[in-house]
């Protein structure tokens, strides 16, 4: 699969996440009777499955009879859903929302929704059962999304690791065989100095080695690498174009570490902390900086739902921009003499009335659903990558706030 269309894929799968945590905040149960299960990737899912049954008998001494009842399909629809996997969960572990929420009127609703493979690995077993559903720790994931390399060295070992959202991971080390300064009797100054100049050039390989299997195969996750050591140690290092080539282009900088050990890790990412602030932003911030030049200077832009929608349809938008705080539906409308339309709405709001505006005749209701959903298939049709903006920074706002969140970069003036 190519780089786009990975960082696509993972952009959506993001998207789509996001999403069923809003939709889980908005329940609410009328009793203890929403129960959350997180489920590591190493936890059996045998296991579980024995502990859902445990608690399902227990339920049984709940007072209520609502409660009770509620919990326990509840949990009998965990189990439902757990003959699905096999031995262990998916990478990462997963979570398991189920429940009867409220639905109004003094109605209720079974629900049950499944995330697998979180951003980050599920840490714990942990069965939650209340008025809410737990998704603190799902919500704490997502603000810390993020994967960078981390490589810290001197001549005397070296330490390669991840930084994951907020969290270092340190993985592999190396000790060197590189001798000190002084030479031994019996050997010239000369012939020393070759010795050592090739005992580090073996050191810098191996370092590179240990990165090269560790960051290669994430390399479309990554998000950049940051490399720490003393000088010259970095600098030669890097200069020496050690690394793997793809790897070398992702380098955000290299920062004075005093320690390059597992705790030399720890100070890269404190000492890096402006690089990895500004790159989190820096390709939403370049995808609206050429959206606005176009813009001004001719006609390969776009923006609102019906003008990029019309330009998906005739394959002439080379990047789809979508907020990523939109909270929007489509609704696609049709009047008796056959004219087709369409608004957005708030999600969770009404469908309002609509009159059609060739015609004036009263539209009715054909279609709803997300307008990311709606948009990002036509462009998975016209092989047109969608890119997800935050809006964190001023442009990332206006897409927003003036442009409803819609917004295309154009392959070509369209007049559209």
């Amino acid at each position: 699969m190519s780089t786009d269309a990975e960082e696509a894929s993972e952009d959506r799968r993001k998207y789509e996440f996001r999403k069923v945590l809003e939709e889980l905040e908005e329940y609410e149960g009328s009793g203890t009777q929403l129960v959350t299960i997180y489920i590591p990737e190493d936890r059996q899912v045998s296991d579980v499955v024995a502990h859902v049954t445990q608690e399902h008998s227990e339920a049984a001494n709940i007072k209520s009879k609502q409660t009770r009842t509620n919990v326990q399909d509840a949990l009998t629809s965990i189990k439902d859903r757990l003959r699905y996997y096999d031995t262990y969960p998916p990478e990462n572990g997963m979570v398991i929302f189920s429940g009867a929420i409220d639905s109004g009127g003094g109605q209720t609703e079974m629900i049950t929704r499944t995330l697998e493979s979180p951003p980050d690995p599920v840490e714990s077993f942990r069965y939650h059962c209340d008025s809410d559903f737990l998704i603190e720790p799902l919500e704490h994931m997502m603000a810390d999304s993020g994967l960078f390399g981390l490589i810290v060295l001197d001549r005397r070992e070296a330490n390669v690791g991840w930084l994951k959202g907020k969290r270092v991971e340190p993985v592999k080390s190396a000790s060197s065989l590189v001798p000190g300064k002084q030479r031994k009797g019996g050997q010239s100054a000369q012939r020393f100095a070759r010795l050592r100049l090739e005992a580090i050039d073996n050191f810098y390989q191996e370092v590179a080695e240990m990165a090269d299997d560790l960051m290669v195969p994430k390399r479309h996750e990554l998000d950049g690498i940051l490399v720490g050591g003393p000088s010259p140690t970095k600098d030669e290092f890097l200069d020496g174009d050690y690394l793997h080539h793809e790897l070398q282009d992702k380098v955000l900088g290299k920062f004075d570490i005093a320690y390059t050990d597992e705790s030399g890790l720890y100070d890269l990412v404190d000492a890096g902390q402006a690089a990895l602030a500004d790159q989190e932003l820096v390709e939403d911030k370049e995808q609206m900086e050429e959206f606005f030049e176009n813009l001004h200077t001719g006609n390969e832009a776009t923006y609102g739902l019906g003008p990029t929608r019309e330009n998906l349809i005739m394959g002439s938008v080379d990047r789809l921009l979508l907020s990523e705080d939109l909270t929007e539906d489509v609704v696609v409308y049709e009047c008796p003499n056959g004219h087709t339309e369409y608004e957005t709405v708030e999600r969770r709001h009404n469908t309002p009335d609509h009159e059609c505006s060739e015609c004036g005749e009263p539209a009715e209701v054909q279609e709803r659903e997300d307008v990311v959903d709606h948009l990002m298939e036509i462009a998975d049709q016209r092989g047109t990558e969608t890119k997800f903006i935050s809006t964190d920074f001023e442009k990332g706002e206006q897409l927003l706030n003036a442009f409803g969140g819609i917004a295309g970069i154009l392959r070509y003036e369209t007049g559209v």
